[in-house]
């Protein structure tokens, strides 16, 4: 009982650290101006969407988040598709170099974004590729491959083979068996790696700002126009952030059950 109080404690304390920023984003979005910066804090106060307003006034924002929905769902159901494939040969298939190879897919994720970036703006600079939709999707399915590789041949390989096994002795055929016997078993791998993969797409700043100009421009560098050379405007910045914060909270919501499950499974290692 005096274990288990210490233990509540802390995870109480712990929510409390990694929840106060997002309820202070949200809190400073249905403020006024004048009401963000005083201080101390206004703690009660009476809402307003004045923010939200000069968000929709200011900046075409259904087209930037119609943008970013776009490009999430495309390089999520790639990223999946590829890296499934990759995961399921390197955990099924007998290779030669097999270790050199999963060593070389995780080492690719150590790679920090900024040296990706030029690369991509050169190749998609050379052939005219730069602020389109098409560009920023492959950029991210490349960004994204690795993990989901890793994360599907890691899952992949702790289903028993016994079942493929067998229906393979029935006559079907390997992807057969990998569509019909493995995947099934696979959905909370899966879910993970969906969901991991589009909060990478969805959030990501830095190639969208590096390879989008007006017309492939998404929300998180939206949120950036209201960062000018003479002030910060919090108000706006915060609106968009919690619009931001919406899509994901619904998508982790509705695939919540394979999600717990993956992970008590030991899909994330």
């Amino acid at each position: 009982m005096y274990k288990n109080k210490w233990a509540y404690t802390y995870v109480i304390v712990c929510l409390l650290g990694f929840l106060f920023p997002i309820f202070w984003v949200i809190f400073t979005s249905i403020k006024t101006t004048t009401q963000a910066f005083q201080i101390p804090p206004v703690w009660f106060f009476k809402p307003s969407v004045e923010n939200y307003v000069q968000v929709f006034e200011t900046q075409p924002f259904i087209y930037y988040f119609l943008n970013s929905l776009i490009v999430t769902v495309l390089s999520t159901v790639l990223s999946l598709i590829i890296g499934t494939l990759a995961g399921y040969s390197l955990a099924r298939m007998k290779m030669k170099g097999q270790k050199f190879v999963s060593f070389t897919v995780f080492f690719t994720k150590m790679f920090p974004p900024i040296v990706l970036v030029v690369p991509f703006f050169a190749l998609f600079r050379q052939f005219g590729g730069t602020d389109t939709l098409f560009a920023l999707t492959l950029s991210y399915v490349a960004f994204n491959l690795p993990f989901v590789t890793w994360l599907m041949w890691g899952f992949l390989k702790e289903l028993p083979e016994s079942l493929e096994e067998a229906a393979l002795i029935d006559g079907t055929s390997r992807f057969g068996a990998m569509w019909r016997i493995m995947l099934p078993l696979a959905k909370p791998g899966l879910a993970v790696s969906a969901i991991f993969a589009a909060m990478n797409s969805w959030n990501e700043f830095l190639f969208a700002l590096s390879l989008t100009g007006q017309h492939a421009k998404t929300l998180p560098v939206m949120a950036a126009n209201f960062v000018t050379q003479d002030a910060i405007l919090w108000g706006p910045v915060t609106a968009t952030g919690t619009m931001l914060m919406i899509p994901m909270f619904v998508f982790t919501l509705l695939v919540q059950k394979h999600l717990v499950k993956g992970l008590a499974m030991g899909a994330v290692k």
